[in-house]
């Protein structure tokens, strides 16, 4: 056989090889032809059609972009550890997903383009936003909800925030929880993750010194936690969801004095 015969021969065994071990190697092929449905869909041009219904003809205009996320939501898996979730992830019957997953180690594991919309915030809101997954880059971190996040995982963290926040121009407000968004569902991150480190780090909002807060006459907690973005249709579920953020220590659905200071801090900066 020719050199270069064997080299390609060798080269083409290498790759067969390396496929083969790779455990991921079928989701992998299912992202890589889905994409490239995705991509087909975008290219066609839209048929001409009654202009009764629609435009009579397609114009294609020279102005326009990919859409970008504005948000990041941060979630815990839950799960036991990072390779199970992985499972969960690339399995179809779930029906969940992720644009990142970051291990107990630091390792991250880039699930999905961000430019693409994952399937993780659920039934959910912030503001006046109720499709979350379609203006959002979601973050699972290995964690089974009851247990401290480790410093590789958040420094991990930390690195891919400033990509995105720097990529795509989100505002320092949109880094909020899974918690924030649905809070009568759910409580991840759990009450170990570092909010105020990463709010010195530019995501999100943290509050100042609260002995010098001075609450206005009638002030309105409630109303408050509307503004900054929570829904307060259940006033309980929104407290529990705002405590678990900004209040870490106290779980009980019950706004203190220094809570209704705390509010009124961040009410100032949205």
């Amino acid at each position: 056989m020719k050199p270069a015969r064997i080299i390609t021969a060798l080269f083409i065994a290498a790759l067969t090889g390396s496929c083969s071990n790779n455990k991921y190697a079928t989701s992998n092929r299912s992202y890589r032809q889905q994409s490239k449905a995705f991509a087909n869909e975008l290219k066609k041009q839209p048929a001409a059609v009654d202009s009764a219904a629609m435009a009579a003809q397609w114009v294609g205009t020279t102005n326009f972009g990919m859409r970008k996320p504005n948000f990041v939501i941060i979630h815990h898996t839950a799960q036991t550890a990072c390779d199970t979730t992985l499972k969960t992830f690339t399995s179809p019957r779930t029906q969940v997903s992720a644009h990142y997953v970051i291990c107990k180690d630091g390792t991250i594991n880039h699930m999905l383009n961000d430019y693409l919309r994952a399937w993780h915030a659920g039934n959910s809101k912030w503001g006046n936003v109720t499709d979350v997954n379609s203006v959002s880059i979601g973050i699972e971190l290995d964690n089974n909800g009851f247990e401290p996040f480790s410093e590789a995982q958040i420094n991990s963290l930390l690195n891919v925030l400033k990509k995105l926040k720097k990529d795509n121009n989100i505002p320092t407000a949109n880094f909020i929880g899974h918690a924030d968004i649905a809070p009568k569902r759910k409580v991840d991150p759990n009450k170990y993750f570092p909010w105020q480190q990463l709010a010195g780090n530019g995501f999100g909002y943290w509050y100042g010194d609260t002995a010098k807060v001075i609450l206005p006459e009638h002030f309105n907690a409630i109303q408050a936690l509307r503004i900054i973005g929570y829904d307060t249709r259940d006033t309980v579920a929104a407290i529990r969801a705002f405590k678990l953020h900004f209040v870490q220590q106290d779980s009980l659905p019950r706004l203190t004095d220094g809570d209704r200071k705390i509010i009124y801090d961040l009410y100032k900066k949205y």
